[in-house]
């Protein structure tokens, strides 16, 4: 009988995660943004509140480039105001597309720049 409770319980457990898992990944929303020398192709974005992940392209710019995301406001030249999920999880070379880690956002504005491009500072992202 424990035996049979044990199982049941396993199975429950089991699918209960499966369908948290699958409910959690319809959630994450991706923000996709191209990078060419000198810019974003995207100079602002309004978004609802969510998880997201960011899928940065590389689009000719002839070296590496990456991803920084920060609350408007916060000082971008720190690296702690940066949101690291949000950081692509290795740098993007020329031609290629490489993607974050799930970040959410919540109300309120964000920029984003790329440090290596280099790009502007005023690329935003609204969130309401």
């Amino acid at each position: 009988m424990k035996n049979i409770i044990a199982a049941l319980a396993l199975v429950f457990t089991v699918a209960f995660s499966a369908n948290a898992q699958d409910k959690m990944s319809k959630k994450v929303k991706t923000i996709a943004l191209e990078q060419t020398p000198g810019e974003f192709t995207k100079k602002q974005l309004t978004v609802t509140p969510g998880t997201y992940v960011f899928e940065i392209a590389n689009n000719g710019v002839g070296h590496d480039v990456g991803f920084v995301l920060v609350k408007k406001g916060e000082d971008i030249s720190k690296p702690e105001n940066h949101i690291q999920t949000a950081y692509v999880t290795e740098v993007v070379a020329t031609g290629k597309t490489q993607s974050s880690k799930p970040t959410v956002l919540e109300k309120g504005e964000y920029v984003y720049f790329c440090p290596m491009n280099p790009t502007a500072t005023d690329n935003s992202i609204l969130v309401q």
